[in-house]
């Protein structure tokens, strides 16, 4: 996680120059200005729980994961075919909630996700998902409005 804050200089390379490189980059307004640039990384295979969501990344230095300036959550998940998780939003009246599939197959409700399909949620107290194939998800929790 990168906060560029008062501004900041970057650049990203595939260190592994034979390898093929997976990337998300995921933008979100800050709710706070002016504040100084940081950087954090975690490897989360030590969060990972099978069949379970965990946390990655929330507004609060002490909760799992690494943290933002935001009300944001995201979490992620590994599910066998035929299990299924339920999620729901920590701030219902003020957050959507966007699904996307690392990989695998997923239904929400009559709905069903494939391999980098993505779905936004909102007006939504709870969701619940269920994998046809084994999958991988990311959920993002984040405010509708800024």
């Amino acid at each position: 996680v990168m906060s560029a804050g008062t501004g900041i200089t970057h650049s990203e390379f595939n260190a592994n120059k034979g390898d093929y490189c997976k990337l998300l980059q995921i933008w979100l307004f800050p709710n706070k200005r002016n504040i100084t640039p940081r950087y954090d990384q975690i490897a989360i295979r030590s969060l990972a729980k099978e069949n379970s969501l965990y946390q990655v990344l929330s507004p609060n230095k002490d909760d799992d994961g690494v943290w933002i300036h935001q009300n944001a959550w995201f979490y992620r998940s590994q599910l066998e075919k035929g299990k299924s998780v339920s999620y729901a939003l920590k701030e219902q009246n003020k957050n959507g909630l966007y699904v996307f599939v690392l990989d695998g197959t997923i239904q929400i409700e009559d709905m069903t996700l494939s391999k980098r399909d993505a779905m936004g949620l909102w007006e939504a107290e709870k969701v619940v998902l269920k994998a046809d194939s084994d999958s991988e998800l990311l959920l993002i929790e984040v405010p509708m409005q800024a």
